[in-house]
Parts: C-alpha cells; sequence; structure tokens
C-alpha cells in the first residue's frame, strides 16, 4: 500500500503553504513519475500516493484534507468515478481531477455528473497537469483539448429546450463567462464586480441549477442551452 511521501521543505517564513495534491493511481511507474513532478514544482507538494482508491478514502478519513486529489478512472476495486462521490461527502472543498487514459463519453459523462473538476489524459505533458490543478483551486475546470470537444458535442446532442431556472441578469452573465473557461477573479475583473459579489453569484448559480460544482454548472449550462 502506498502512503504519505516526503514533501519540500525549501518553503521560507514569508512564502505561502504549498498546494497539496493527492494522487490516486495504480500504475506504480506512472504514479511515481507524477508525484516526482509535484513535489519539484514550486508551490505544491504531492503528500500522499495511493494505489487504490479505498487507501485513499481511509486516509481522507484521519488525515488533513488535501487542495486536490488527481485520480484514474480504472483503478482495481471502487473505480475512480465512484471515487469522486464518496469523497464529495468527506472533503467538499477538495478539488477532484481525473487523470486517465479513458477518453470515452460515458465516462467522461458519469466523472462530471459525479463532481471532477476537471479531467486530463495520460499525455498531458507536466506543464499542462500543473497548470490544470492550480486552475482548479481557482474555479477552473480544465480538460485536455479532445475532452473539452467531446464534451461540447455530447452536450450539443443531448441538448433539450431551454430551462429557465429564474437567473438573474447578473447570474446569467457570471454563467456565461463561467463556461467561457474564465476563473472566478477573471469574471470579476471581466464584469467590473468585486470577487465575493462574483462568488455569491456562483453559490446561488449552483442552487438554483441544483448542482455542487463549477463543472456540474457549466455542463447543465451546455446541455440544456442556458448559455
Amino acid at each position: 500500500m502506498a502512503g504519505p511521501v516526503p514533501a519540500p521543505t525549501h518553503m521560507s517564513k514569508t512564502e505561502s503553504p504549498p498546494l497539496t495534491v493527492w494522487l490516486v493511481e495504480d500504475y506504480a511507474p506512472f504514479r511515481n513519475t507524477v508525484s516526482r513532478l509535484l513535489n519539484s514544482t514550486e508551490g505544491m507538494a504531492c503528500t500522499h500516493i495511493f494505489a487504490t482508491a479505498e487507501d485513499a478514502l481511509r486516509s481522507l478519513k484521519t488525515q488533513p484534507k488535501p487542495s486536490a486529489i488527481l485520480v484514474d478512472v480504472g483503478l482495481p476495486g471502487m473505480n475512480g468515478i465512484e471515487f469522486l462521490g464518496q469523497v464529495r461527502e468527506l472533503a467538499p472543498d477538495t478539488r477532484l481531477i481525473i487523470l486517465t487514459a479513458f477518453e470515452d463519453e460515458d465516462k467522461i459523462f458519469r466523472a462530471i455528473c459525479a463532481g471532477a473538476a476537471g479531467y486530463l489524459l495520460k499525455s498531458a505533458d507536466a506543464t499542462q497537469i500543473t497548470t490544470a490543478i492550480r486552475e482548479a483551486r481557482d474555479g477552473g475546470a480544465p480538460m485536455s483539448p479532445s475532452i473539452a470537444r467531446r464534451v461540447l458535442e455530447m452536450f450539443g446532442r443531448m441538448a433539450p429546450a431551454k430551462t429557465d431556472y429564474g437567473l438573474s441578469d447578473r447570474e446569467q452573465q457570471v454563467l456565461d463567462k463561467m463556461v467561457s473557461g474564465l476563473t472566478k477573479k477573471e469574471i470579476a475583473a471581466t464584469l467590473d464586480m468585486n470577487f465575493h459579489t462574483v462568488d455569491a453569484a456562483l453559490r446561488s448559480i449552483y442552487s438554483k441549477l441544483e448542482v455542487n460544482t463549477r463543472t456540474g454548472a457549466v455542463a447543465k449550462a451546455l446541455k440544456e442551452k442556458l448559455v
């Protein structure tokens, strides 16, 4: 069983704590490569690695919650998508990012519905992986380009008639920018809004659309032609 791994100790007293990341991946060579990448990235630390979802869940019940978790879909025992639903209950503020070789529409759709904040393929390079973690931390929904295209095509085919969810004009503007891929900070700057006002608008959007994550809101907006 894999577990905690040493984190970098070069942080000075004036620096912010590193962005903590857990990795759930059963293929040891890839798991070791990604953990080394994260631990060599400034401001980031891969503090725990696991070969199974079950091991990760046990640690999640007793250890400080990480900023983000990278998880494969095809795991022995509990799969990565089932794992997402469990983590949402235990650590609602942790950002969940799929990192997998699977790119079929069924798995993508199920991962988004289960609360994935992002969906990356294992072909992603080092910069794409670390950038995606930061984007997810900042409220983004990072996806590999081919996955993003599949999502657009998938929801385009599924889209029913537009439903009125009672969004205000301002909330509609925020939703439009969110679907365009802007982070909360970028939305605030673009719409000339206070960051906290944007945050409140997002919470209201989630409530009205009956979703729990940014990715879920974007998926529903595309599926039901809200933008």
